[in-house]
């Protein structure tokens, strides 16, 4: 049985201590419906992970990413998904342009020690605490049972959210 897949991405936009986060409440049947999550989609024919995050920023946000940093690959299995996903995860702190209003749901400038507070991804807190520590580029497997993270593996070893938002020494 051939599994489909399916490539995406995700940037977290930052500026004074906020992430930029894209609130989804404008889609119907929408996997992320009123979670806050980054910005990003996915890929298009020919287009390699920069290309698609820079197209989907400009797209969603109306803004031009500088010098995006492609920071990890985070593989989604979900038994809600048909495919499996893999997300290629970018940040940036330098863009050009407005914001715009978005058709995908609500733009807003979120400081990051409140992101842990709105609807989101368990997986996500994994992430974020990455970037947040500076690690290196990263490979993280999040599998999902319905909205309940059931395994995440980083680098292929087992961690958990409270392991990395307590700031355990990952390798």
């Amino acid at each position: 049985r051939r599994t489909e897949m399916i490539n995406t991405t995700l940037c977290y936009i930052e500026q004074d201590g906020k992430y930029l986060l894209l609130h989804r409440v404008k889609k119907k049947n929408d996997i992320n419906k009123d979670k806050w999550i980054g910005i990003g989609g996915k890929f298009e024919e020919k287009e390699s992970p920069e290309d698609c995050i820079r197209r989907e920023v400009m797209e969603e946000t109306g803004l031009t990413l500088v010098h995006p940093r492609y920071r990890g690959i985070v593989t989604f299995i979900s038994d809600g998904m048909q495919e499996t996903e893999f997300m290629h995860l970018f940040t940036a702190t330098e863009f050009a342009g407005t914001i715009k209003e978005c058709d995908e749901g609500t733009l807003e400038w979120v400081p990051k020690e409140d992101v842990i507070r709105l609807p989101h991804w368990d997986g996500d807190l994994i992430f974020l605490a990455l970037l947040e520590r500076g690690a290196p580029f990263f490979s993280l497997k999040l599998t999902y049972k319905g909205s309940t993270l059931t395994e995440a593996l980083l680098n292929e070893e087992p961690v958990t959210v409270s392991d990395v938002t307590q700031g355990k020494r990952l390798s």
